[in-house]
């Protein structure tokens, strides 16, 4: 009986394990998003004229030579533009969701103390140029599938370097899948610390990296409030993964953060 005990307990770990494992032959990629620190939607001020997620703050991000990150989602007709929120409350003062409203209606509503709007991605990607590395996340909300072909398709012609990442397992195997030749990171923190609503299962395997086997991510994208967790721990320890740190917000949590993580995502200083 205790054999059988020990080797049930073998086979779970082994699958614990499986499941855990990251891509780990294609860190030599990530090279150049260590050699700048990514601007978190842009090099933002959301009380000044360059809001998050707006062409001035992607513009002052490319300027000084940062790199970018930015989210992208689908409007309800279908067009990508480049906004953070799952609702329009916290940066328009409006109701519902992007993929609720067109992106003309989208138009009457301006981005915090701001007169910018909410930008169409290929906008966006014009003031980029290639010019700095560019993490694309892929949102949740929506229809993500949509989202991340439509990225995909948009991509296909841009002169620079990216990745993708979303905190959606699914929408990094798709980029598996259809894009192997794209950096694709897997984004996660400590749901429950985080206060998520998710149910409490979705919050476990995510926050424990277990569909790692379906995305096979090439970097972990992790709050790094939370680099401690067992899972991140154990991943980041057993498996020689590229490590990119979420979001840094002083040059103490910089300083700290070093010790963890190769790329670093800041907003609210200069680092």
């Amino acid at each position: 009986m205790l054999f059988v005990i020990i080797g049930a307990a073998v086979l779970l770990l082994l699958l614990y394990l499986f499941c855990l494992a990251p891509n780990t032959g294609r860190r030599e990629q990530m090279a150049p998003f260590e050699q700048v620190y990514i601007a978190h939607r842009g090099l933002f001020d959301n009380d000044a004229p360059w809001p998050e997620n707006s062409l001035p703050a992607f513009r002052r991000a490319v300027e000084a030579g940062y790199g970018i990150e930015l989210d992208v989602q689908l409007t309800k007709d279908h067009q990508m533009v480049v906004f953070h929120d799952g609702d329009l409350s916290r940066m328009c003062g409006a109701e519902g969701t992007i993929f609720q409203h067109t992106y003309e209606e989208l138009c009457q509503y301006t981005l915090a103390a701001s007169d910018e709007r909410i930008p169409l991605f290929r906008d966006v990607l014009e003031v980029i140029g290639g010019k700095v590395p560019l993490i694309v996340e892929v949102k949740r909300e929506g229809d993500w599938k949509e989202t991340t072909k439509t990225l995909r398709d948009m991509m296909a012609d841009y002169p620079g370097l990216y990745c993708m990442e979303s905190f959606h397992p699914l929408a990094v195997a798709w980029y598996r899948k259809n894009c192997p030749n794209i950096p694709r990171g897997q984004l996660s923190t400590n749901f429950r610390r985080d206060g998520s609503d998710l149910p409490w299962w979705e919050r476990f395997v995510l926050t424990n990296l277990l569909l790692n086997f379906r995305a096979r991510p090439d970097f972990i994208a992790y709050n790094h409030k939370y680099a401690g967790q067992l899972s991140y721990w154990l991943c980041r320890h057993l498996f020689p993964v590229e490590n990119v740190a979420w979001t840094i917000k002083s040059q103490d949590e910089l300083a700290k953060a070093r010790k963890t993580f190769q790329v670093f995502i800041f907003d609210g200083f200069i680092p």
